[in-house]
């Protein structure tokens, strides 16, 4: 049965002064570590502007290819005599390429990007 002064609880031996100092600290170790990944989880990602430029350069594929599609259709015009039906019709195509271009350069660095953060081991 237990003491009067409550020192044994369910039957355990009492705590020294040194196990509860040392319990102590763990939990103060714990402690620390969490507040520490919760500090680093809440502060934003900096990142060295690779994805300002893979931006930059998706916007520079769309452009691109509606600007050449645009510049032919114009030229077609200007030659044959056709205006406007061939800058309409070569602006169109134009538009089609830059997106077919965005897709392609976008899933070349996805995967890129997959390749690089399964190596660096993150998972994904």
């Amino acid at each position: 049965m237990a003491e009067e002064g409550g020192s044994e609880r369910a039957g355990r031996p009492p705590s020294s002064d040194a196990d509860l100092s040392r319990r102590l600290d763990r939990l103060g170790r714990d402690l620390a570590v969490e507040k520490a990944e919760r500090a680093a989880a809440a502060q934003p990602a900096r990142s060295d502007g690779a994805g300002i430029a893979m931006a930059f350069r998706l916007a520079g594929e769309f452009v691109a290819g509606i600007l050449v599609g645009a510049a032919l259709g114009w030229g077609l015009d200007y030659v044959a005599g056709t205006s406007p039906w061939g800058l309409i019709g070569l602006l169109l195509l134009g538009f089609c390429a830059g997106v077919l271009n965005v897709i392609r350069a976008s899933g070349r660095m996805s995967a890129a990007a997959a390749t690089k953060s399964a190596k660096d081991g993150d998972g994904l």
